[in-house]
């Protein structure tokens, strides 16, 4: 018997679904959906296709008590749906600041998980943060969205590389001031 790792790390409840750390049993359905080449794509650090053993890698990191990213899985077993429908992770920076990074699975894209996600982690603000930033890729304008609805503010254009399309994009970064 594998006995899940219990790690420092809050669940945040929406009227939706529970953000709540990653388990080893989350392998399955985060390969299914960090595998679908759309969801790589509009990731900096997703490659695809998948090498063996990816997603327990990342997972053990997750699960670390040195960790530098908190990383949630979006959960809605609570309402009866699905386990994992996407991801949301905090990675700290130095003076207070974190940078916050999500993916959804296709199959909940334009559900408004994404926002949510987001409204939830900022309202929490587990790493009680000054700033976040977040980037995304200029094709990806509904991530984009997703950030200014929640008072991101544009602070630039900037390049960032994506292992999945092995070429440097063009971004947008963003930043929130936290009182």
């Amino acid at each position: 018997m594998k006995l899940e790792k219990v790690i420092n790390q809050p669940v945040i409840e929406t009227d939706r679904f529970d953000l709540r750390p990653l388990r080893v049993s989350d392998k399955g359905l985060i390969e299914l959906y960090a595998g679908d080449e759309r969801v790589a794509r509009n990731t900096t650090s997703i490659p695809h296709p998948l090498p063996p053993g990816t997603i327990e890698d990342f997972i053990r990191r997750a699960q670390s008590e040195g960790r530098v990213e908190d990383v949630w899985a979006m959960d809605a077993t609570k309402i009866g749906g699905h386990e994992l429908m996407g991801l949301v992770g905090l990675t700290r920076m130095d003076r207070n600041q974190s940078e916050i990074g999500y993916w959804v699975a296709p199959v909940f894209w334009n559900t408004g998980i994404a926002q949510e996600a987001v409204a939830a982690i900022l309202a929490a603000n587990p790493l009680d943060s000054k700033t976040i930033f977040a980037s995304v890729f200029q094709d990806n304008p509904a991530s984009a969205r997703v950030l200014t609805n929640q008072g991101f503010e544009y602070l630039g254009d900037a390049e960032t590389y994506s292992v999945a399309r092995g070429a440097t994009v063009p971004t947008w970064t963003y930043s929130l001031k936290r009182s």
